[in-house]
């Protein structure tokens, strides 16, 4: 169908609404866990599990211009130091990120010039 267009010579529209909605799905987000102030892990040993208070802790994170700009981005520095102090480490962290319907259709309303994603951050406080 979008080929036949071209071939003929008519409608653009939907090579440009193509290549502009594979671009929307670029937006890539990268977690450092070097600069942490607490003790994370990100899974505990095969037998055993953690134990502690678990948590989960959501996010939005931002792009703008079809992904090519971060307007907004979740900091895991703030979200795990509110999470654990000098006596407590988190545990079998897990890191979601993810396009709900609400940020799929904000992207769709903006024609891709906003494009929010929700981060979820979770986890296992463990008490030393």
């Amino acid at each position: 169908m979008i080929v036949d267009a071209i071939r003929r010579g008519r409608g653009w529209a939907p090579l440009v609404a193509l290549v502009w909605g594979l671009a929307v799905v670029g937006c890539a987000q990268t977690f450092d866990a070097t600069t942490l102030g607490v003790d994370a892990t990100m899974a505990s040993a095969a037998a055993t599990s953690a134990t502690g208070e678990p948590f989960s802790i959501s996010r939005k994170s931002i792009y703008l211009v079809a992904g090519l700009v971060h307007a907004a981005r979740p900091s895991i520095d703030d979200v795990l130091s509110a999470q654990a102090t000098s006596n407590a480490r988190v545990a079998d962290l897990r890191i979601k990120v993810r396009s709900r319907f609400s940020d799929i259709l904000i992207s769709i309303l903006t024609v891709g010039m906003v494009v929010p994603r929700t981060v979820t951050f979770e986890g296992v406080v463990v008490r030393q």
